[in-house]
């Protein structure tokens, strides 16, 4: 699995509120793969000289140049960073501050100096699921393979006792295993369930509880397992082929399709949704309401779209000043900012996601009026 260093909430926050001059971000493609590293590494040197010559162009003091290639370097030398790499890499520096991200989505290379941290790469990370877990499921096979945006099939080794199978074996007659029972006995199903209950237990502290976990089960083994799941993200249809059958070319595939087929569900039921609450005045995909629904605390969900360029800010009262120049902040980066803020959600998306031709659309917690 690829390394990710996904910032929550409350660290997205702080980072959004950070303001000090300079502020350094700097986004760089990477690579999973040993053999690239040196070659990143030079990449990443020749930025921290761009770094110097742009704080060099904007007038800062010397030491201020200095502290800054310092802090920069000092990522070189973090040989556990460099050992494990994503595919893109992220790095905020300013005085006194630095934070270095492994991401494992594509970005495009970026450099910028302002008095804030241009947060659209790790923004950019809050999207749609990008990974899914497939569990196959029989006696005498357990098997978790993760699947991921941009690696294939990986197989995340589970801590079962050695004797987990025993489980299985219902057991009397002074505890001679008895293999000859009727099918469908309450003993039967008891030691079903104790079995899918081991697995069950070492698969939740494998799975993170929002990415979807894919079953796929022999058929008296499924309703035992769904009966002692905690998973919230195990997907309600289970994979048709018995599980001793896939290979991981099958596994990728079933993976793959399932998670398209999530976003696309998810899309259509927000859709529809949203176009209940816009008839009931909760839902808006105008920037200039959206910008003042976000000064009134009114923003429940955002969702933007993740290659917006339009620059500009936001005053206390909503209203939008665009703004083109040199490394302006994203204007969708300031409505993230308020909404996380405020308690609301934020998603990036594509914009064949959104509605209007817009590059936001926002659900509301109460009707907000915009000021002319």
């Amino acid at each position: 699995m690829l390394p990710a260093d996904i910032p929550d909430d409350s660290q997205l926050i702080d980072l959004m509120d950070f303001r000090a001059e300079p502020s350094v971000t700097v986004a760089l493609a990477s690579s999973p793969f040993p053999l690239d590293h040196e070659r990143i590494k030079i990449a990443f040197r020749n930025t921290i000289d761009e770094v110097d010559r742009i704080l060099g162009e904007r007038g800062f003091r010397q030491d201020v140049r200095t502290q800054m290639k310092s802090a920069l370097e000092g990522v070189l030398g973090d040989d556990d960073f460099w050992t494990h790499q994503s595919r893109s890499i992220v790095v905020l520096a300013a005085p006194g501050r630095l934070e270095a991200f492994r991401l494992a989505n594509h970005l495009r290379d970026i450099v910028t100096v302002n008095d804030r941290f241009d947060l659209a790469p790790l923004l950019r990370a809050k999207a749609y699921p990008a990974r899914a877990f497939v569990l196959q499921l029989a006696e005498g096979l357990v098997r978790l393979t993760e699947v991921g945006p941009d690696h294939g099939p990986v197989e995340r080794p589970l801590e079962l006792p050695e004797d987990h199978a025993y489980a299985l074996a219902y057991t009397e007659n002074e505890g001679r295993s008895d293999r000859h029972r009727a099918q469908g006995t309450d003993g039967e199903r008891t030691e079903r369930e104790r079995f899918c209950r081991i697995v069950q237990d070492q698969v939740v502290r494998v799975v993170p509880d929002a990415v979807p976990l894919i079953l796929a089960s022999t058929p008296d083994l499924e309703p035992a397992y769904r009966s002692v799941n905690t998973h919230r993200s195990l997907q309600p249809h289970s994979i048709a082929a018995h599980p001793q059958s896939l290979d991981d070319a099958e596994i990728e595939r079933v993976a793959r399709e399932a998670l398209d087929r999530l976003r696309a569900e998810e899309t259509s039921q927000w859709k529809e949704r949203f176009g209940t609450l816009r008839a009931q005045g909760l839902a808006t995909t105008r920037l200039a309401e959206v910008a003042a629904a976000t000064a009134q605390a009114a923003v429940d969900e955002l969702r933007f779209d993740m290659d917006a360029e339009q620059c500009g800010t936001i005053d206390e009262f909503g209203r939008v000043h665009p703004d083109d120049g040199d490394d302006c902040p994203r204007l969708v980066d300031e409505l993230a900012a308020r909404v996380l803020h405020t308690g609301g959600r934020v998603r990036a998306v594509r914009q064949r996601d959104l509605l209007d031709g817009s590059p936001v659309a926002a659900t509301l917690r109460f009707p907000v009026s915009v000021d002319r």
